[in-house]
């Protein structure tokens, strides 16, 4: 399959055309993974369009410069009930005399209630191995009462 990137950040706008895939849900055997790409963090439909689509495992390679990202993607999964990837780029990059770009680090690991399982450092590459169970995140009840998605009121969202 293949996901291109939605919402582009700073001059990538100058150089790149947004993607037209949508947000693509890949069925993999023991779990259903959902890919969102840098930037596209930022707007909460992705991971709610991923949500929606059957994702239990969000994949988000990053070169994120922003510090919000990592404060955020608990949100993200807290409001969705998926686990997330963050895989974030570190150190800086020279732009040609212009300012250089520092990247945030933190690469994360997030559960579906948003307990953050690992994060990174901000300045030091890092490998880490968790074992997760993607069937967290099948369970949208809030409550007895309650499920996440089921309970959604569309047509007052607009």
């Amino acid at each position: 399959g293949c996901y291109r990137k939605t919402h582009l950040f700073f001059e990538e706008t100058l150089f790149f055309t947004p993607g037209d895939t949508g947000f693509q849900v890949w069925d993999i055997g023991p779990a259903k993974i959902g890919v969102m790409i840098c930037f596209d963090w930022y707007y909460p439909e992705a991971a709610r369009t991923l949500a929606l689509k059957g994702a239990e495992i969000i994949c988000h390679p990053s070169n994120l410069v922003l510090p919000n990202c990592p404060d955020s993607m608990p949100v993200r999964c807290l409001e969705n009930r998926v686990f997330a990837v963050t895989c974030n780029r570190t150190g800086s990059e020279a732009r040609g005399g212009k300012d250089r770009l520092t990247f945030i680090g933190n690469s994360e690991v997030v559960a579906p209630r948003g307990a953050i399982l690992h994060r990174a450092p901000r300045e030091q590459d890092e490998l880490c191995i968790l074992e997760i169970d993607p069937a967290d995140a099948r369970n949208k009840a809030v409550t007895p009462y309650n499920d996440l998605l089921r309970d959604r009121r569309e047509s007052l969202y607009r």
